[in-house]
């Protein structure tokens, strides 16, 4: 890996021109038929969801978008999803489980959009119902973490068998800003702040959180996507094939998060 600064990573995990589940999408999936609305209230741009297939095997794919340009990043919210996002991953969730398709989820979010209109529409009930559906499920579930994965909202889509992170992801409980404005009252700590978050793709796969690392171009993904398309491609094909022998995925799933966070007490001599 590159000897980057946390704080470096994370203005490259918000670097505009960097890929998009959009990008990923349309580099590794093939006929992709776009999923839209929650049934309940309206659609959300801001959480894609697709049934596509992988290698000729149907699967559902499911995304944070956060647009390419101001008129894109308004319409998706700046990646910032309302329930009704989450409520269409479920929805979309539910049929993969029906059908017996692997999900495949995309994350790239700042946070879920904290506004009182999301809150009066059960903004935190949505997280809670995809946190449980994806605990349950039987299906393998793949995520891969492409850019920010801040907080609840990030974690709505990210309980997965397996989580594979880009080397210039970051994914932590809130934003840098948000830790230093709580910590020391000063948002502007926000790089030091990153420092000491674990929040980087290194940092996280030696604490057991992430399965596996995707090397970036120096500079970040943006500079040349290709490889980057390539090497998620391999890690995500490699990944359903292994959890295909596995018997029980939600008791799979179960496990790996039970054990993040466990810590080990040496006996005094």
């Amino acid at each position: 890996m590159s000897n980057l600064t946390a704080a470096q990573r994370v203005k490259i995990a918000r670097m505009p021109g960097r890929p998009g589940t959009m990008d990923f999408v349309h580099n590794l999936f093939t006929d992709v038929f776009v999923c839209q609305g929650d049934r309940l209230c309206r659609e959300d741009p801001s959480i894609y969801g697709a049934i596509a297939r992988f290698h000729g095997k149907p699967v559902t794919v499911i995304g944070h978008r956060k647009g390419r340009n101001f008129e894109e990043n308004m319409k998706c919210n700046f990646g910032m999803p309302s329930p009704e996002g989450y409520r269409k991953a479920q929805r979309l969730m539910r049929q993969a489980e029906k059908f017996g398709r692997p999900i495949i989820t995309f994350v790239d979010t700042p946070g879920a959009y904290p506004g009182l209109e999301a809150e009066e529409r059960g903004q935190g009930e949505a997280i809670a119902s995809s946190l449980a559906l994806m605990s349950s499920l039987t299906v393998p579930v793949v995520t891969v973490v492409i850019g920010e994965g801040g907080s609840g909202g990030a974690l709505a889509l990210a309980v997965g068998n397996r989580i594979v992170m880009l080397e210039n992801a970051i994914y932590s409980v809130l934003s840098p800003e948000g830790f230093a404005s709580i910590l020391w009252k000063d948002a502007s700590r926000a790089d030091e702040a990153a420092g000491v978050m674990k929040l980087t793709a290194d940092d996280l796969y030696r604490l057991g959180v992430v399965d596996q690392v995707i090397p970036e171009p120096e500079g970040g993904a943006h500079v040349d996507p290709r490889p980057v398309y390539a090497a998620v491609d391999k890690a995500i094909t490699r990944h359903l094939s292994q959890l295909s022998r596995e018997k029980d995925l939600a008791a799979h799933r179960y496990q790996k998060f039970r054990a993040m966070g466990a810590v080990r007490e040496e006996k005094e001599t």
